[in-house]
């Protein structure tokens, strides 16, 4: 394995990140602030508890896998598409370095990324709610798994772009909507029968309810099964890099 290569391309993107450090990490804080003070104060005002958990509390994993399933695509799709526009992609494939080294710098830096972002948000939490984590190295496994999995899953986007467009297209119709729909402020239990079957074909339920898990002990569903999703997922994506680099999809174009 060229160690050398994977640190240069992981040096190379920490170090876009901290040139633009309001943008990569005072944001999300913003951002954590302001659902704070919607969804607790507006919302929490009228649900004071949720399964025993009072409800500003209980929206922090949501808070925390929104911005993590965002950053994380952000992060790594940009990284692998911005060489693809300018065309210095041909220098990496050139190169004498295999496509896992490649995957290995640009995916690492961007979950590493997104896993500062998901400390801070949880920091910025403990200012308006009082949290105790019950399962703390548990919330570090779903937190390192999440981030490296949808890391992945950004690279795949940005190998897959073709322009900006398309760079935004699957983030904003497709992960969005299902993040909010995967009971990151509400617990599926509040939805009629039909909508909560409806519900539990959404990927993103079983990361936030294993998440929310290790904080209150409270899931939608089994632990071992968020577990295994993310697990499943992470292995799917891994396949898919392999393919479009041995195939050469999107990339020898």
């Amino acid at each position: 394995m060229n160690i050398y290569a994977i640190r240069v391309i992981y040096k190379y993107e920490m170090l876009r990140a901290w040139k633009t450090i309001l943008q990569s990490f005072a944001s999300p804080v913003i951002s954590t602030v302001l659902y704070f003070v919607v969804f607790g104060a507006a919302i929490g005002s009228r649900i004071e508890q949720v399964e025993g958990v009072s409800y500003g509390a209980f929206i922090v994993p949501g808070l925390i896998m929104l911005a993590l399933l965002t950053h994380s695509i952000a992060n790594a799709s940009f990284g692998i598409f911005f060489p693809k526009f300018t065309g210095t992609i041909y220098e990496l494939l050139s190169a004498p370095i295999s496509f896992f080294e490649i995957m290995v710098g640009y995916v690492g830096a961007a979950a590493t990324k997104s896993f500062i972002i998901g400390l801070i948000i949880l920091g910025t939490a403990g200012f308006f709610v009082p949290l105790e984590i019950a399962h703390p190295v548990w919330m570090f496994v779903f937190l390192i798994l999440t981030c490296i999995s949808f890391s992945l899953f950004g690279f795949i986007i940005g190998l897959w772009a073709i322009d900006f467009e398309k760079l935004q297209l699957i983030p904003l119709l497709v992960i969005t909507p299902l993040v909010f729909l995967g009971g990151s402020f509400y617990t599926i239990d509040m939805l009629p029968p039909a909508w909560q079957t409806v519900t539990l074909f959404n990927p993103v339920v079983y990361l936030i309810s294993g998440f929310r898990w290790s904080f209150f002990e409270v899931s939608d569903v089994s632990v071992w099964i968020s577990l295994g999703m993310v697990l499943t997922f992470l292995l799917v994506c891994l396949v898919t890099v392999w393919w479009m680099f041995k195939s050469g999809y999107r990339l020898k174009q």
